[in-house]
């Protein structure tokens, strides 16, 4: 996927309908925002259903044996969206 704008798009009303997120709509989720603590406040539960949703959507795997490298990947939508497209084109 080159077209990272529309990627974020995607990624971000994947947020808000995996989550069920009825506060928020997926454009006022800021690209660089963080995803969790301060930015959207988002929790591991959350990471674990927005892992499983993105892993479904994308077929990509998000494992990692190191728990900081999926800290940095789940950072923010632009960091998904770079991660997801790196996975792609593999």
């Amino acid at each position: 996927m080159n077209d990272q704008n529309a990627l974020q798009t995607e990624l971000k009303e994947l947020i808000v309908s995996s989550l069920g997120l009825e506060d928020i709509e997926a454009n006022e989720i800021e690209t660089e925002m963080p995803l969790f603590g301060e930015g959207l406040a988002l929790d591991s539960i959350d990471a674990l259903e927005l892992g499983l949703a993105i892993s479904k959507k994308y077929n990509i795997d998000l494992q990692s044996d190191k728990e900081e490298d999926m800290q940095k990947v789940f950072f923010s939508v632009k960091t998904l969206s770079q991660y997801i497209d790196s996975r792609a084109a593999v």
